[in-house]
């Protein structure tokens, strides 16, 4: 919502459109999670509502069109808002790695630093190989006591992490072309990537097919 909000003020109607846009493919927001998220945003002092001048100033000033609002309540950041909007973009930790948030600070990339956005992108590579080798262990041991549509779905889910790896090395790649030239890359990268080598799909069974082999 703060990112959103940080590109222009928006009305609550506009706001759930433009979030369930954002990140319809992650999460659905309705309005009774929507309005709750408000009142609290507005409790901590980081958004503020209005349709005054302040409103018509900002909408002036915006470089992005704001439809007609007429009396509809039209939430805007503050300071303490776009502060705090900043410090949850320098998040790099295992919380931004994880499956619940990393679609959202993914969206807001383009607001993100270079260094930070590289971070993230190893640290959720890292959190997907982990569980590569968690499930191809499980499946290893419950091989011949599954049935073939249990299979078959464990086979589906391990082929989307695998294809999300590769998706995600492709990502550090771009980051790392476009890094400033002689930049030393952060320590534990390289071990990071013989880690990923290894989990690559079909390395640790030449035999395996793969969704990629099927294409």
């Amino acid at each position: 919502m703060l990112g959103s909000l940080h590109e222009t003020p928006l009305h609550g109607y506009e706001l759930r459109k433009r979030l369930n846009a954002l990140l319809g493919m992650f999460r659905a927001f309705s309005y009774g999670s929507l309005y709750p998220c408000l009142r609290q945003l507005l409790a901590d002092g980081l958004i503020v509502e209005d349709g005054g001048p302040e409103t018509a100033k900002a909408a002036a000033e915006s470089p992005l069109p704001i439809p007609s609002r007429r009396s509809k309540i039209v939430y805007r950041l503050t300071a303490e808002g776009k502060e705090r909007l900043q410090a949850l973009l320098t998040q790099a930790g295992p919380s931004a790695w994880e499956d619940e948030s990393f679609g959202v600070h993914f969206a807001f990339f383009r607001h993100t630093e270079a260094e930070v956005r590289l971070r993230i992108l190893e640290g959720r590579r890292s959190r997907l190989e982990e569980r590569l080798d968690a499930v191809r262990t499980a499946l290893a041991r419950t091989r011949e006591r599954l049935d073939s549509y249990t299979l078959e779905l464990q086979r589906h889910g391990l082929e989307s992490v695998e294809r999300e790896v590769r998706w995600l090395n492709e990502l550090i790649a771009t980051e790392r072309r476009a890094s400033p030239a002689g930049e030393a890359p952060p320590a534990g990268r390289e071990g990071r990537e013989e880690t990923s080598r290894a989990s690559a799909p079909g390395a640790d069974d030449p035999g395996r097919r793969t969704a990629s082999d099927d294409n």
